[in-house]
């Protein structure tokens, strides 16, 4: 990764901290109280499966990836960086 991936991924990152606050109505946390190794699930953020499913839902809207397999939602959805790596490299097979 060179410099201006790295600032792209740091971009992506607080976009999707200030999507998730804003699209999933978490009222109590700020976009950049949410660390980037931050679980979102269970102890994490504490976000749960209809949280999952709305993550689904923009990832799709907003950046046109889809996920099916829930498995492996499960390893993209872990933190912010597993999530925006996951955004950051499937944006780029199309572009």
């Amino acid at each position: 990764m060179h410099n201006g991936d790295s600032e792209e991924l740091v971009k992506l990152k607080q976009n999707l901290k200030e999507m998730l606050v804003r699209d999933l109505s978490l009222e109590d946390i700020k976009p950049e109280e949410i660390k980037d190794d931050a679980m979102l699930f269970g102890e994490g953020l504490g976000l749960d499966s209809l949280d999952a499913v709305e993550i689904v839902v923009l990832l799709q809207r907003n950046f046109g990836l889809e996920i099916k397999d829930m498995e492996k939602g499960r390893e993209i959805f872990y933190s912010i960086d597993t999530l925006a790596k996951y955004v950051y490299e499937n944006m780029k097979k199309d572009s």
